[in-house]
């Protein structure tokens, strides 16, 4: 089935780097089982950082805080709140709100971290909408990782935005998502259109 890359490119740029040799997928070992490969080798670095078994991992959200907005994907930075975008997006301009303390549940939120997060999920709704005009919004919290929470140990609201047609048959079927733009130029028009929201 298909065939192998024996020389690498960096393909998922869109570019090459240097020259592919295809070989036949049948001279390499393995048995065909009927499934397609979908490689995305920079999800490592967030399997390596929770792979060494004598520290705790560290929490993102926590770790974001310390650098650059660019590089963590930082829109804006409140007094006690902050937003982030989701780093494996249902859509683009999935963005996060979270506290910077690091507290699990919602009820850990002082009042005035309940107000500023309230603030920012509509803020980040009316940003959206300017920038992206999305037809809606999914919104929510995951409580605990029973419920889905990917990390559960920092609360983290959802502020995703919607478009008629975007769940078409490529997630659904194909476990994939497309998405259009790039985080770094996410982030900046978000950014860019926050201050003026």
């Amino acid at each position: 089935m298909g065939q192998g890359i024996k020389d690498g490119g960096d393909l998922a740029c869109g570019r090459m780097t240097e020259a592919v040799t295809m070989e036949p997928a049948s001279d390499f070992p393995g048995t065909d089982d009927g499934m397609e490969r979908l490689w995305t080798p920079h999800r490592m670095v967030y399997i390596d950082s929770n792979n060494d078994a004598n520290r705790e991992p560290a929490c993102p959200f926590c770790e974001a805080q310390k650098k650059s907005d660019e590089d963590a994907l930082i829109v804006y930075r409140g007094e006690t709140c902050f937003v982030i975008l989701n780093l494996y997006p249902y859509n683009s301009g999935h963005l996060l709100i979270c506290p910077y303390r690091h507290v699990p549940d919602y009820t850990d939120l002082t009042q005035t971290e309940v107000l500023e997060f309230a603030e920012l999920t509509r803020t980040a709704m009316t940003t959206l909408r300017r920038t992206s005009r999305p037809a809606g919004f999914n919104i929510g919290m995951n409580q605990g990782r029973v419920a889905g929470a990917g990390v559960a140990e920092h609360l983290h609201q959802h502020v995703v935005p919607r478009w008629v047609g975007d769940a078409n048959f490529f997630p659904i079927v194909g476990r994939t998502k497309a998405l259009p733009q790039l985080l770094s130029d996410t982030r900046e028009m978000l950014a860019r259109a926050w201050s003026t929201t």
